[in-house]
């Protein structure tokens, strides 16, 4: 993140008071050019005051970046300088923060609005109280902060092949956490005939937060970190957990700067958050056959590898069930996806818990949800869109669990 808001959030940890973002804008860039690309991959570190929301990848793909108040002078001299396209998107993240914290909250847990950590905490406490035959609370280790990083096992019988999601990898982007939830939600109680032949067939493990210290800073003082909250140096906190896996640790889209957004550790499983759950997560390998994650934003399917454009593995296979399940997410509101490996389809990335898991648990079926919007609200997605987006990812995994099956995923089911 940009430098002023690091030290910022140094301010915000020792008063406890949140960070704003009051005027800070946010633009869509367009680099044709190689040289244009290349100013827009060094722009963070050469200047104060920019933080980006995606990347710049490849020559004409989109690049949204955030850009404080002080900055936007210099920023339009750089752009016209480079003779770079852009546009502006978001006219005040404040703002968008702003409503999205206003949104009416039901006594009870529901989809209406965004939950905070000890109200997910508590929600998933009694489902197990509620559905002790369904519903096991699993903790697969704390974080750097000591709390408990918690799921559910959800089972409707015995010794079924297991489906695992996990969420909130990356703190800000809450549409993850509460579709995880929605999901679950919807496994234990939908009568609808195929949510049920889902929920039935499998075992799932079930985790809204891989990194629950950095959701609760996104909700006390800073809405757009990004990291875990380990320290790291003497002026910046947090490591990227998606860049702290111990595959191809470092090979591509990593930063070894730690006040980076996507600063990858000291070392490969450094972060206590990522040690513990990749133990965890050996510990039940046996049972998995399958393993999502669930990000935003930018509507894409992704699937392995990201340190690689070449087609490794299943390729073709995850390419058809991909191909398949956007198609049928595509269908209750014209949501539009695209799917392909991580580096060929949004940008080089290593580190990332997929990637592990299809590599060194060899897991056939595995896949990360870039999920809505593309731009309009980024990160900060309004809540009345959580139940909308868990309809249509709901419908998807339904197809891509059958297009699995066509492929002998998982090979004890016929």
């Amino acid at each position: 993140m940009l430098f002023a808001v690091y030290i910022l959030a140094l301010v915000a940890l020792a008063t406890s008071e949140k960070v704003t973002f009051e005027n800070y804008k946010v633009f869509r860039i367009v680099p044709s050019t190689i040289k244009q690309l290349e100013v827009l991959k060094h722009i963070e570190d050469v200047y104060k005051g920019y933080s980006y929301w995606t990347n710049p990848s490849f020559v004409y793909r989109p690049v949204d970046l955030m850009v404080a108040p002080g900055q936007l002078a210099a920023f339009t001299e750089l752009m016209n300088l480079t003779n770079t396209k852009y546009e502006m998107f978001i006219d005040n993240v404040q703002r968008l923060i702003d409503g999205e914290m206003q949104t009416t909250r039901s006594e009870s847990f529901d989809w209406t609005s965004y939950h905070t950590l000890e109200e997910i905490y508590s929600w998933l406490d009694s489902l197990s109280v509620k559905y002790p035959n369904n519903v096991t609370v699993v903790v697969a280790g704390r974080t750097y902060q000591n709390r408990l990083i918690k799921g559910v096992k959800l089972s409707f019988g015995p010794n079924k092949s297991g489906i695992f999601i996990e969420g909130g990898i990356h703190a800000r982007e809450w549409i993850s956490p509460a579709t995880v939830t929605y999901i679950l939600d919807q496994l234990l109680h939908s009568s609808e005939p195929e949510i049920r032949n889902l929920a039935e067939s499998y075992d799932w493990y079930l985790f809204p937060s891989f990194n629950p210290d950095g959701y609760v800073y996104t909700h006390t003082t800073n809405r757009l970190w990004r990291k875990t909250l380990s320290r790291n140096s003497l002026f910046c906190s947090g490591t990227d957990a998606n860049r702290n896996w111990d595959f191809k640790w470092m090979s591509a889209g990593a930063s070894k700067n730690p006040c980076a957004e996507t600063y990858a550790g000291r070392s490969a499983f450094s972060e206590v958050e990522t040690k513990s759950l990749s133990a965890y997560l050996q510990s039940i390998k046996d049972h998995l056959f399958a393993y999502i994650s669930f990000h935003s934003y930018s509507q894409l399917l992704l699937f392995p590898y990201g340190h690689t454009s070449e087609h490794l593995d299943n390729y073709k296979e995850a390419h058809a069930i991909g191909v398949a399940t956007i198609n049928a997410l595509a269908k209750r509101y014209g949501t539009k996806y695209v799917t392909g490996n991580i580096a060929e389809t949004i940008y080089p990335a290593s580190g990332s818990s997929m990637d592990w898991v299809k590599a060194t648990l060899r897991l056939p079926v595995s896949f990360t949800y870039e999920l809505r919007d593309t731009g309009k609200y980024g990160f900060i997605l309004p809540a009345e869109q959580i139940i909308p987006n868990g309809q249509e990812i709901l419908d998807s995994l339904v197809v891509m669990f059958t297009e699995a099956k066509k492929f002998g995923y998982p090979k004890d089911i016929e």
